[in-house]
C-alpha cells in the first residue's frame, strides 16, 4: 500500500466517524433557524470566491472565509452542496479569494445572485494563471485547493494560500443580513 493510499484510508475512517457523530439525535440541537439567528449576530467579512472552469470565470459571495493556519498558510471556506458554484469548485486545482472593500457591496450583491452571468458587469482581472480576482478588493489570495470536505449539506474546502495582493482599503463587513462599512469611529 502506498503511502498515498494509507493516507486516504485514514481520512476516510476520520470521514466516517464525523458522518457517525452527524448522525446521532441523542441529544437536542439547535434549529436551522436558531442556528442562522446565533450567526446572523456574528459580523463577517465579505469575500468572493473565484475560479475558472471550462474557459469560463465562476465565482460567488462568501462569509465563511476563515484562517486557518499561518504557518504553512492555510485558509478555508465552506459552501453548500446544492450551489450552483459547486461543481466548478469540485473540479478546481486552484481558485482565488477577493477580500470585498467597503464600496463593493454591490458587488458582494451580484456575486450572491443566482441565475445571472456574475461577470457580465467587469470589475475584476484574471491573474496571469486564469482565476479572476476582483479589482479594488482589500486583498485577494491565489490558493491551491488541498482538500473537500463533506460537512453536513455542505463542504469545507481547504486552501494553501500560494500568493497575493491588495489595495489597503476598508473591508466590507456583513452583519444581520446588512453590509456594513468599518471606520474610525468603530474602534474601540
Amino acid at each position: 500500500m502506498t503511502t498515498d493510499h494509507a493516507h486516504q484510508r485514514t481520512d476516510l475512517s476520520a470521514l466516517s466517524g464525523i458522518e457517525e457523530l452527524l448522525a446521532q439525535q441523542d441529544e437536542p440541537q439547535l434549529s436551522p433557524d436558531e442556528f442562522k439567528t446565533v450567526f446572523r449576530q456574528h459580523p463577517a467579512g465579505v469575500a468572493v470566491v473565484t475560479l475558472e472552469h471550462d474557459g469560463r470565470p465562476v465565482g460567488f459571495t462568501a462569509t465563511s472565509v476563515i484562517s486557518v493556519s499561518a504557518a504553512p498558510p492555510l485558509l478555508a471556506f465552506s459552501l453548500a452542496s446544492t450551489s450552483s458554484s459547486w461543481p466548478a469548485v469540485s473540479a478546481a486545482s486552484t481558485l482565488a479569494i477577493s477580500f470585498l472593500a467597503d464600496h463593493q457591496d454591490d458587488l458582494s450583491a451580484r456575486f450572491a445572485t443566482s441565475g445571472i452571468d456574475r461577470f457580465a458587469d467587469g470589475g475584476w482581472t484574471a491573474l496571469p494563471s486564469g482565476e479572476p480576482v476582483i479589482d479594488g478588493a482589500v486583498s485577494w489570495v491565489r490558493a491551491r485547493v488541498l482538500q473537500r470536505t463533506p460537512v453536513g449539506d455542505s463542504y469545507l474546502v481547504s486552501l494553501r494560500a500560494l500568493q497575493s495582493g491588495s489595495d489597503g482599503t476598508s473591508p466590507l463587513v456583513y452583519l444581520d443580513r446588512t453590509y456594513h462599512r468599518l471606520g474610525d469611529e468603530s474602534a474601540i
